[in-house]
């Protein structure tokens, strides 16, 4: 067994270079990692425990796995150095395989420089430099941090080409970085907390951030997803930020004003609907172009409706399809096939229906290499009722027969509502009876033969009322 200390990646590069041109197997080096001070941002040191290699085969790595090696050195891991030999080892030996992310070692290598990506992505976002006072040789801007992996040389990298001359500190709990404006130094830990720094102009910054917060428009859980928890007890605003979420959650969040305007004499809130609060903005000519929704972002193309330009009966689905998206018709998919033998059983000819959808684009996600339906968020649905209601006033149909929860919801406007509260008898909605019935798709969906007959009776006797209910046209 041989014992490689090493206190950075050059050094272990160099130990790594040496044992790969020795031939030595991962499994008879030990890899200790040294608490000893150095140099973060020198090259390699003297090696410990180094022997002169004797000529061998040369060790070649691309580009790209080399960045990556220098990556994941910096993740925390005890075996990390250990770990990363093997991966050499392996590419040496020609399993090429260990670069790929469906290989076990490959997997762990991406997973610990993605990590260590994050960690540099937020140590750059999430430190704050606070200005102190002006000493003799002491730097102007202090910051302090507790990163989870090694990232403070490169990190300190990126600020001193951020902040020109000017003086700064970083501190960690293991290490410190100093620059002088010229020249990165390191230094070992020479605080504990942010508690340690003093800076005369928080309080400005505190009561700034405190006059731009909106509690009206507060997100919560936006919030705390977006920024960790442990990041927010060294942020300046860290302090405050509980206290104005509380607050917004009693009330401020009403009025979204400061709370001066409560002691002033009148209304102190105005009333405005969320439609009215909405700015003004130049609504879509026909459905092609409609962008109310992100839907149509992944959709092929905008499915209308179809059928009679004045239908005693309209169809109401919930949304296109697979075979509909790609078509562009409503129904043709075998949701399709079953709405069409359910109509031909209540003797309802499709040509004398309109059909359509509460939603025009469709909504999916991807399981292998198919696109599974996904049920319509009621934000979506909203934003297409504007279609759904163009529709209605066109075609003008004595009854609407809604397939479906998402249907009822959209033709009554109400979130509400319920399938089982309304699919036993029809009922009047602004002048036009409403019938309620299941999905076609609910029939495909259904566990076994009785209940797909039972959902298969509903709709056909559903489409059989519809027709009783529809008044004879003339002309």
């Amino acid at each position: 067994m041989m014992r490689k200390v090493v206190r950075s990646f050059d050094e272990w590069r160099d130990a790594a270079r040496a044992l790969i041109a020795r031939c030595v197997p991962p499994e008879y080096v030990e890899w200790v990692a040294s608490e000893g001070e150095g140099d973060l941002f020198s090259g390699a040191g003297a090696l410990v425990d180094a022997e002169p290699a004797p000529p061998g085969p040369a060790l070649r790595l691309p580009r790209e796995l080399m960045e990556m090696l220098a990556g994941a050195a910096c993740f925390s891991a005890a075996d990390r150095w250990a770990f990363l030999y093997k991966v050499i080892w392996r590419w040496q030996l020609g399993e090429r395989d260990v670069m790929s992310a469906a290989d076990p070692d490959g997997a762990r290598l991406y997973a610990m420089v993605k990590a260590v990506r994050r960690e540099e992505h937020d140590m750059h976002a999430y430190v704050r430099f606070r200005e102190r006072k002006e000493e003799d040789g002491a730097p102007r801007f202090v910051a302090w941090f507790e990163p989870t992996h090694a990232v403070l040389p490169q990190v300190a990298e990126h600020f001193a080409r951020r902040m020109g001359s000017a003086t700064w500190m970083i501190a960690t709990p293991d290490a410190t970085v100093l620059w002088d404006g010229v020249r990165l130094h390191d230094a070992p830990a020479m605080m504990r907390s942010a508690a340690d720094i003093e800076d005369a102009g928080e309080a400005l910054w505190l009561t700034y951030y405190r006059s731009i917060f909106n509690p009206a428009r507060l997100n919560a859980d936006l919030l705390r997803s977006h920024i960790p928890s442990r990041f927010w007890k060294n942020l300046p605003e860290g302090a405050i930020v509980p206290a104005m979420i509380s607050g917004a959650a009693n009330g401020e969040r009403r009025t979204g004003q400061t709370s001066t305007v409560g002691r002033r004499t009148g209304a102190t809130t105005i009333a405005v609907t969320p439609e009215r609060a909405q700015p003004q903005r130049e609504q879509p000519a026909t459905l092609d172009q409609c962008r109310r929704c992100e839907l149509w972002r992944n959709a092929t193309q905008a499915v209308p409706g179809v059928g009679p330009k004045q239908a005693r009966i309209m169809l109401v689905g919930e949304q296109p399809g697979d075979q509909e998206d790609l078509q562009g018709l409503p129904f043709v998919g075998p949701a399709g096939e079953v709405l069409d033998r359910a109509l031909a059983e209540a003797c309802v000819g499709r040509d004398q229906v309109y059909v359509t959808n509460a939603v025009k684009h469709f909504k999916w996600e991807l399981r292998g290499k198919r696109r599974l339906h996904k049920t319509p968020a009621q934000r979506e649905v909203a934003a297409c009722h504007v279609w759904l209601e163009e529709e209605l006033a066109r075609v003008r149909p004595d009854v609407v027969v809604a397939l479906g929860a998402t249907a009822l919801k959209s033709v009554i406007q109400d979130g509400g509502a319920t399938m089982a509260s309304v699919m036993d008898a029809p009922f009047e909605h602004e002048g036009r009876w409403v019938v309620a019935v299941y999905h076609p798709s609910f029939v495909l969906r259904a566990r076994d033969e009785e209940s797909r007959r039972q959902a298969y009776d509903v709709i056909v006797a559903g489409l059989r009322q519809a027709l009783t209910l529809a008044p004879a046209r003339s002309g």
